[in-house]
């Protein structure tokens, strides 16, 4: 790996590392991917068609699971998933808050609250101790969210969940290819929900899926996604009228996937041991690039193997003379697409307004203030590696203590 010729930093008037700007995630669509999609567009399907199954039951063998119902996106998964729970208004959710959102929203969607539990502060994965102090007579669900790829420690999550009749709805968007235990993530929880989101490890464009193997949430992700709405004459409640006969017995979502979008996500499906394998190829090259900086690496806990949907850094500020901020925007000025993941969901003013304060996760909060992602997606070359870490180095050297 060749030095950097110009230390001064490209924020203040210096040669940025790259010429071009590096994004922090991206999709990589084959020419096989367009040609499985234009097959579908000259099929009769483009929605409600054989794909859609066909894709659920490719992606429910993949995770271990015996069933899989595809969504819109993995935000209406999850909310399927509650739905399928039937959390409702009285309930309460465990969830982390470091994590996107939806984690937490698909429980106001359905009307209960959502109670965070703090982090663990080497995995950055919601802490099953705790879990355990938010236990109430009114917890109906645990929510773990597989941080970055690294599942959370769904051995005790699971124990707990069956010590208190409790549902556990994995949210694993960062980790289809996941495993833990030598279990793929998908075969462990009540519900595991994957996105397919463009940065994501496989794409459909937008997308989601929930996998389970109860037939009782099966059948009632089926009925949440159109409309509440089945033709199934085995589960009808009345007497068939006839062929056109159909029953709308709750009040469902058009959530439904296009057989487009599941075209797309069969013919990526067929590269996603390749991509997992590339992801920790390069999060390999991080760790040792980038171990002699004033930086904490993402530690790996032994009982799961990461699929490495992000790469996240954490600044020893402690070290440094400027703040987050400042190494970011430096970052950014040597076009590398750097971000942050996640501003704390509790810390949202949605969530301040309905009464949730600064300080009831400790861990993730201290944590925001230092974390950093950096650009990690199958797709890149080892020199793309490269100019993060001369990036990175260029930056930190440029900032730290004396």
């Amino acid at each position: 790996m060749e030095l950097v010729k110009d230390a001064t930093l490209a924020i203040h008037g210096g040669t940025p590392v790259r010429a071009s700007y590096l994004s922090y995630g991206k999709q990589f669509i084959s020419e096989e991917d367009i040609a499985k999609v234009v097959e579908t567009l000259r099929s009769p399907y483009l929605t409600q068609g054989p794909t859609i199954k066909e894709f659920e039951e490719k992606i429910a063998k993949v995770v271990g699971a015996k069933y899989a119902v595809a969504f819109t996106n993995g935000t209406a998964a999850l909310h399927g998933a509650c739905f399928a729970a039937r959390i409702g208004e009285g309930d309460e959710v465990i969830t982390t808050p470091l994590t996107f959102a939806a984690s937490a929203n698909c429980v106001r969607y359905c009307g209960g609250t959502v109670v965070f539990a703090d982090i663990c502060p080497d995995t950055y994965n919601i802490d099953p101790e705790q879990i355990r102090k938010q236990i109430t007579e009114r917890t109906k669900a645990i929510i773990p969210v597989d941080f970055t790829g690294q599942p959370a420690k769904l051995d005790e999550i699971m124990k707990m969940a069956k010590e208190h009749n409790l549902v556990v709805i994995e949210d694993a968007a960062h980790s289809l290819g996941a495993t833990y235990q030598g279990k793929p993530v998908g075969s462990i929880a009540d519900m595991t929900m994957f996105s397919f989101h463009p940065v994501k490890h496989i794409t459909t464009g937008e997308g989601g899926i929930i996998a389970t193997d109860s037939e009782e949430y099966y059948q009632r992700l089926l009925l949440f996604r159109s409309h509440g709405i089945t033709r199934d004459t085995a589960l009808l409640q009345r007497k068939s009228e006839g062929p056109w006969y159909y029953e709308m017995q709750d009040l469902g979502y058009n959530y439904r996937m296009t057989d487009i979008q599941a075209a797309l996500g069969i013919s990526q499906l067929s590269s996603l041991v390749q991509f997992v394998a590339r992801r920790r190829q390069i999060a390999s090259l991080y760790n040792k690039q980038l171990a002699h900086l004033p930086l904490v690496l993402p530690y790996q806990a032994s009982e799961g193997e990461s699929s490495w949907h992000l790469y996240v850094i954490q600044l020893q500020l402690e070290k440094l003379t400027v703040g987050r901020k400042e190494i970011f925007e430096a970052l950014v000025a040597e076009n590398i697409g750097v971000n942050v993941h996640y501003i704390p969901v509790h810390l949202q003013p949605y969530y301040q307004a309905a009464g949730y304060e600064a300080g009831l996760a400790p861990q993730a909060e201290a944590l925001y203030e230092r974390i950093i992602t950096l650009p990690l997606f199958p797709t890149m070359s080892d020199d793309d590696v490269f100019d993060v870490v001369k990036a990175v180095e260029k930056v930190m050297k440029a900032y730290e203590k004396k």
